[in-house]
C-alpha cells in the first residue's frame, strides 16, 4: 500500500494512490483554503469508510434487504498539543428492512473485530458507535 501527498498550494495538499485523489487543506490562519479535508477529518472519514465496508459486506452476506448506509462520525480531541482524538462516536443509520440484531451484530463484527482502522485507534481512543435503523420504501 503507497500513498503519496504533494503540496498544490501554501496548505493545500492531494494524496493520491495513483487511481484516485483526496484533497485536505489547513484552516485559512495557516493558509488554507477551506477546498478539502483536515488530515485528522480524514482519519475520522477513513474510521467510517472502514467500518462501512465491513458492514455493508456482512449484511449482504446476511441477504439482509440493505438500501442505504450513512454513517455520522463525531471526534473529540484532547486540549493539548498534539491535540490527539480521545473519544470517536460513531452513528450507523441503515436503511432498508434489516433486522435490527443483524444491523447491531454486524456494527459489533466491524468495531471489534474486522475494521483495521478501529483496531488500529482503539488502544488509546474511546470509540463508541450506536445503530439507528430506518424503514425502507415497500
Amino acid at each position: 500500500m503507497k500513498i503519496t501527498v504533494t503540496q498544490t498550494g501554501a496548505m493545500s495538499f492531494e494524496a493520491s494512490n495513483g487511481a484516485a485523489t483526496l484533497r485536505m487543506d489547513g484552516p485559512p490562519d495557516l493558509g488554507g483554503t477551506d477546498q478539502g479535508l483536515r488530515p485528522m477529518e480524514t482519519l475520522l472519514a477513513s474510521l467510517a469508510g472502514c467500518s462501512a465496508v465491513d458492514v455493508v459486506k456482512i449484511l449482504k452476506q446476511q441477504r439482509e434487504p440493505l438500501e442505504g448506509l450513512e454513517i455520522q462520525v463525531e471526534g473529540r480531541r484532547a486540549d493539548a498539543i498534539p491535540a490527539v482524538f480521545t473519544d470517536i462516536h460513531l452513528r450507523f443509520v441503515i436503511q432498508g428492512g434489516v433486522a435490527e440484531n443483524k444491523a447491531r451484530r454486524a456494527v459489533a463484527l466491524s468495531a471489534e473485530k474486522y475494521c483495521s482502522v478501529s483496531r488500529m485507534l482503539e488502544p488509546s481512543v474511546k470509540i463508541t458507535h450506536e445503530v439507528v435503523l430506518e424503514a425502507g420504501e415497500r
